[in-house]
C-alpha cells in the first residue's frame, strides 16, 4: 500500500503542474514545392507541403486522390441535399431554393412561408389573407372580386350575368354570346366538375403545403421531408431536433410545438429563438475581477498587472513578494506592490536590476583624494605623503600639527580563549604596548616629540558572525574554525599641554598611560570571555548580552509588521524609547541600523547652525559649499579660482581644469564649468592634453556631457562596446545557473539584466540513472532580424547531428514546458557581436521515469496554453520551486497542506488537470 499512496499523492500533486506543448522545432522542411509549382494536384485539390515531398488532397465537395477530383452531387434524388424544396448543384457545393411564395430559412434548407399580405397589403384592395406559399384577396360585403383578384366590384345589377352577385363562379366569371355566364379558375387551380369550383393543385403555392405536395382527386395532400413532422393543419412542416439540431446554435428540444432553443452558461438567446449569443461578462462591474477582464468565448478570466498574482477565488489580486527569496538582490530587496526594487550597500553600484558590484571610487577625479587613492572592497583611502596628514573629510592632505593621534586594536575570539590582540598605529608616536611590544610606524624618525596624556575618549566593537564575515577596512578576516570575529577601535587624544614638568615628566605620562591601556584590556578581555560588553551610547550606560529573545531585534533595529527593520541614515536607535530618532544638533549618521551617532567635526570658535537628522557629514553644517575652500573646509570660505573647480563640501583646496583651460567666472563646481574646446557628448571624455574628446574605453561609461573622466564599471563587470553611456550597459560575462541531480536552472550572463554580446555559455544536465528531465521556459527573449545570431538550443551532445529536444532564436514571452528527448541533456546559448537583450533563466526538474507518461500527456496538451493565468505559474518562482520539489521528490507532498496547495494554484488550473491524473492512476 505504501508505493501505491506514493504514487497517488505525487499524481495528486501534479493537478498543480501547468505546462504545455512540447516546443522541439522540427527541421527545416524541403525545398516548398507547392509554392514552386512543381506539383502535379488537380486544381480542385489544395497542395500540402511535407518534410520531404507534398501531398494532395480534393477540396470539400469534391471527391478523388488529389491528383483527380471530381463533383460530388449533393443534390442526388435520394437526399436532395438536405433541401426541402429544390436543390441546385453547382461545382463544389450545392444550394438550396425554395418555390415561390417560399423563403429560405436560416439554417440554408428549409422553406418558410412568406406572408405576402405583410406587404402593401398583398396588393388587395379589401382584405388580404395568407395562407402557405400564397395569399387571397378577399372583398368586403356588397363587393365582389374582379376578375384580377385583387380589386373589388360593388355589386348593383340583377339578372343572369357576372355583375350579379349570385352568377356561382368561385374564381372568374365569362357572360356567353347568349345573355349566360361560365366560369374559370386561375392559375394553379381547376375547375370542379360541377363548372363553378376551383380545386387547388400543387402548381399554386406548392398547394398550400410547406414541404411536399402531391395532387390527388380530392386535392393537395401534403407531406414532409425526412425527420420533420406534419402539423395538425395538415400543411405546416414542425423542424425536429435531429434536422440539423433544429436550428438550434446550441441545445434543442423537441416540443408539441416545434423546437425549443437554449443556450449555455455565459451565452444569450437571441430574438430569433435559434441563435446564442457570447456575453461580454467584463461590461457588468469588469466581471467582478479586481484588475483586468478579458471576455473569452462563453466565458471571461481575470488577470492581473505585472508584479500581481490572481488568488484561488480567481477575481482579487495579491502583490508577488519577489523578495521571498533571498537570491532576488545581491544586498537588499525591497518590495512595493506590483514591483521591487534592488538596493545596494554603500561603495557598491547596481548592475544587470539585481546585482551589486564594487564601486571603484578611485576611477573618477582619483576619488577625490588630494594624493593617492586606493579601491577597496565596499569604499576607498586616501592616503597621504610623509609630513602630512589626512584631513577630517579624509581626502585632504594637510600639514602635520601636534594633536590626536590614533591607536587601531583589533581582536578576534575563538570560544573563550583569546588568540590575538595587536595595535596599529595610524599617525607618528611612539608607544609601548602589552609585553614590551613596540608600536612604532615609518614616520617615527629619530628626534620625533613624543606625544604625552593619552587619554580614552572612544571604543567602537563590531561583531561578526562565522556565517556573515566581511573585511573590515583596518581589519582582518577570521580564520574558518573562528566562531566570531570582534573588532575594537580606540580613538586616544594626547594634549602635550597638560604635561608639566614638576608633576609628571614624559616618562610619567607614558606610564600612566600604559596602565591605563592595560586596565581597558583587561576589561575588554574579560568581557569577551563572559560575552558582556558595556557601552556607553547617547550619555547612558548599556550592557549588550548574547542573544535576542524571540520576537526582539538587535540594537539599531526596530520591530515593524513582525519584521526587523534598521533605523535609516541620519537616526540612531533609543534603546530606552525603542524607537529610532533623529540624531542630535551637531552629530549625524551616515549608515543604517546604528545605536549612537557620530559628532559632527568642530568648527574652534565659530558657530554655524546644526541641523538635526544629518544623514552625513556634509549636512553638520558649516562646511565649505562646492565650488569654495578654506584651509580648514569650514567657513569662512573663498570661491575657487578662475580655472580651478571643486564638486565637494569642505574640501581645502580646488583641483585645476589642467591644459591651460579656464572657468569663466569664480566658484565652478564641476569641470564642465572649465571652457574647453569642444563639447565633449555621453560615452566621452575630455583629454586635457590633447583637448580632444576620446570615448570611454571597454569596461566604462559616461552618462554627462563635457565630463574629462570615464567611470569604472561595478565589479567584475564591463562593456559590450566603448563609449557606453549608461551603467545599465556595464554587465557580468560569466554564465549562471545552478546544476543539481534533481532541480537546478541556468541563467543567462547578468541575469535578470541584459546578456551581454558575443558571448557563449554551455551547461550539461547529467540526472541520476531511471530518472528523466522536464525543462520549463518561462520566457525568452531572442533577437530574429539578424539571421538567428543569438540562439539557445538543447540536444544530447555537441554534436550538430545528435537528438534535438529544443531551439529557439526568437522572442517567446509565453512560457513553455517539455521533457528531454534524451537521457541527458546539454544546452547552448550564444549571442552574437551586434544584439543584446533581456536575460532568460531556465529552470528544470528530473523526475522518475516510471511518471512518464503522465508527464507527456501534460506538457502535450496544447489547452494549458488557453489561459493566462495558467502561463503565470510557469513563471512564478516560487510555484515553480514547489512544483519541482515534489516532483523530484514525491514525499515533499507531504510537506504541504491541503490548505496550501488551494491557495497557491487556481481552480481551474486543478479542475483542467484532474481528469488526467484520475486517467493516470486508474488501473
Amino acid at each position: 500500500m505504501g508505493p501505491l499512496c506514493m504514487t497517488r499523492d505525487f499524481c495528486l500533486f501534479l493537478l498543480l503542474l501547468n505546462t504545455r506543448q512540447s516546443a522541439a522545432l522540427p527541421h527545416a522542411p524541403d525545398a516548398d514545392q507547392c509554392a514552386a509549382g512543381g506539383d502535379t494536384c488537380h486544381i480542385d485539390a489544395f497542395c500540402q507541403n511535407t518534410q520531404t515531398s507534398y501531398k494532395c488532397t480534393c477540396k470539400s465537395g469534391f471527391k478523388g486522390d488529389g491528383k483527380q477530383c471530381e463533383d460530388i452531387d449533393e443534390c442526388d434524388a435520394e437526399h436532395n441535399g438536405g433541401c426541402v424544396h429544390e436543390c441546385n448543384n453547382i461545382p463544389g457545393n450545392y444550394r438550396c431554393t425554395c418555390y415561390d411564395g417560399f423563403r429560405l430559412a436560416r439554417d440554408g434548407h428549409n422553406c418558410l412561408d412568406v406572408n405576402e399580405c405583410f406587404f402593401n397589403n398583398g396588393g388587395c384592395q379589401h382584405v388580404c389573407v395568407n395562407t402557405m406559399g400564397s395569399y387571397q384577396c378577399l372583398c368586403k360585403e356588397g363587393f365582389f372580386l374582379s376578375d384580377n383578384q385583387h380589386t373589388c366590384i360593388h355589386r348593383s345589377v340583377e339578372g343572369l350575368s357576372c355583375m350579379n352577385k349570385e352568377h356561382g363562379c368561385s374564381h372568374i366569371c365569362r357572360e356567353t354570346p347568349k345573355g349566360g355566364v361560365s366560369c374559370e379558375c386561375r392559375p394553379g387551380f381547376e375547375l370542379a366538375t360541377d363548372q363553378h369550383g376551383c380545386i387547388l393543385t400543387c402548381n399554386h403555392g406548392n398547394g398550400g403545403c410547406q414541404h411536399i405536395c402531391e395532387d390527388t382527386e380530392h386535392g393537395p395532400a401534403c407531406g414532409c421531408r425526412g425527420r420533420y413532422t406534419l402539423q395538425a393543419d395538415g400543411h405546416s412542416c414542425i423542424e425536429t431536433c435531429a434536422v440539423n439540431n433544429g436550428g438550434c446554435d446550441s441545445t434543442c428540444k423537441d416540443t408539441t410545438t416545434g423546437v425549443r432553443c437554449s443556450c449555455p452558461v455565459g451565452f444569450s438567446l437571441q430574438p430569433d429563438g435559434k441563435t446564442c449569443e457570447d456575453i461580454d461578462e467584463c461590461e457588468l462591474h469588469n466581471g467582478g475581477c479586481e484588475q483586468f477582464c478579458r471576455n473569452t468565448v462563453g466565458s471571461f478570466e481575470c488577470s492581473c498587472h505585472k508584479g500581481f498574482k490572481l488568488l484561488t477565488d480567481e477575481r482579487s489580486c495579491q502583490d508577488v513578494d519577489e523578495c521571498y527569496f533571498e537570491s532576488t538582490c545581491d544586498h537588499t530587496c525591497v518590495n512595493w506592490p506590483g514591483r521591487f526594487e534592488c538596493r545596494c550597500n554603500r561603495g557598491f553600484s547596481l548592475y544587470g536590476l539585481a546585482h551589486c558590484g564594487d564601486v571603484n571610487e578611485c576611477s573618477v577625479n582619483n576619488g577625490g583624494c588630494g594624493h593617492t587613492c586606493e579601491n577597496i572592497v565596499g569604499g576607498f583611502l586616501c592616503h597621504c605623503p610623509a609630513a602630512t596628514r589626512l584631513h577630517w573629510n579624509k581626502k585632504d592632505c594637510v600639514g602635520k600639527m601636534a594633536g590626536p593621534d590614533v591607536c587601531g586594536l583589533h581582536g578576534a575570539k575563538t570560544g573563550d580563549t583569546l588568540k590575538l590582540f595587536s595595535f596599529v598605529c595610524f599617525l607618528c608616536f611612539l608607544f609601548s604596548v602589552i609585553g614590551g611590544t613596540v608600536c612604532s610606524h615609518a614616520c617615527c624618525s629619530a628626534g620625533s616629540r613624543e606625544v604625552e596624556n593619552v587619554q580614552f575618549s572612544f571604543v567602537r566593537l563590531r561583531c561578526v558572525s562565522s556565517g556573515h564575515r566581511a573585511r573590515s577596512r583596518h581589519g582582518r578576516k577570521a580564520d574558518e574554525e573562528d566562531g566570531s570575529s570582534i573588532t575594537a577601535q580606540f580613538q586616544l587624544d594626547l594634549n602635550p599641554e597638560e604635561v608639566t614638568a614638576d608633576s609628571c615628566d614624559l616618562a610619567c605620562v607614558r606610564r600612566r598611560s600604559e596602565k591605563r591601556l592595560r586596565k581597558t584590556l583587561r576589561t575588554l578581555r574579560k568581557s569577551i570571555n563572559r560575552e558582556q560588553f558595556h557601552f556607553h551610547f547617547g550619555g547612558s550606560e548599556k550592557l549588550a548580552r548574547p542573544g535576542q529573545p524571540a520576537g526582539q531585534c538587535g540594537v539599531g533595529q526596530v520591530l515593524i509588521d513582525k519584521k526587523c527593520v534598521s533605523c535609516t541614515v541620519g537616526m540612531y536607535h533609543d534603546t530606552e524609547q525603542g524607537r529610532c530618532v533623529p540624531c542630535p544638533a551637531g552629530t549625524y549618521q551616515d549608515e543604517e541600523g546604528q545605536a549612537s551617532c557620530v559628532a559632527c567635526p568642530g568648527l574652534k570658535g565659530r558657530t554655524v547652525p546644526r541641523p538635526a537628522g544629518a544623514r552625513s557629514l556634509a549636512e553638520c553644517g558649516g562646511q565649505c559649499s562646492p565650488g569654495h575652500f578654506s584651509h580648514d573646509g569650514f567657513v569662512p570660505c573663498r570661491p575657487c579660482h578662475r580655472g580651478s573647480y571643486q564638486p565637494e563640501r569642505g574640501r581645502t583646496s580646488c583641483f585645476p581644469c589642467g591644459g591651460s583651460l579656464v572657468t569663466k567666472h569664480e566658484g565652478a563646481a564641476s569641470f564642465q564649468a572649465c571652457e574647453t574646446k569642444v563639447q565633449c557628448s555621453p560615452g566621452h571624455y575630455y583629454n586635457t592634453s590633447t583637448h580632444r574628446c576620446i570615448r570611454c574605453p571597454m569596461g566604462t561609461y559616461q552618462l554627462e556631457f563635457g565630463q574629462n573622466y570615464c567611470v569604472s564599471c561595478p565589479g567584475n563587470t564591463t562593456t559590450d562596446f566603448d563609449g557606453s553611456t549608461n551603467i545599465t550597459q556595464c554587465k557580468n560575462r560569466r554564465c549562471g545557473g545552478e546544476l543539481g541531480e534533481y532541480t537546478g536552472h541556468i541563467e543567462s550572463p547578468n541575469y535578470p539584466g541584459d546578456y551581454p554580446a558575443n558571448v557563449e555559455c554551455t551547461w550539461t544536465i547529467n540526472p541520476p540513472p531511471k530518472r528523466r528531465i522536464l525543462i520549463v521556459v518561462p520566457e525568452v527573449f531572442l533577437p530574429v532580424e539578424d539571421d538567428c545570431g543569438d540562439y539557445l538550443v538543447m540536444r544530447k551532445s555537441p554534436l550538430p547531428n545528435s537528438v534535438t529536444t529544443y531551439e529557439t532564436c526568437q522572442t517567446y514571452e509565453r512560457p513553455i514546458a517539455f521533457t528531454s528527448r534524451s537521457k541527458k541533456l546539454w544546452i547552448q546559448f550564444r549571442s552574437n557581436e551586434g544584439n543584446s537583450r533581456k536575460g532568460f533563466r531556465v529552470p528544470y526538474v528530473t523526475y522518475d521515469e516510471d511518471y512518464q507518461e503522465l508527464i507527456e500527456d501534460i506538457v502535450r496538451d496544447g489547452r494549458l496554453y488557453a489561459s493566462e493565468n495558467h502561463q503565470e505559474i510557469l513563471k512564478d518562482k516560487r510555484l515553480m520551486k514547489c512544483l519541482f520539489d515534489v516532483l523530484a521528490h514525491p514525499q515533499n507532498f507531504f510537506n504541504y497542506t491541503a490548505e496550501e496547495s488551494r491557495e497557491m494554484f487556481p481552480k481551474s488550473f486543478i479542475r483542467f488537470l484532474r481528469s488526467k491524473v484520475l486517467r493516470f492512476l486508474r488501473p
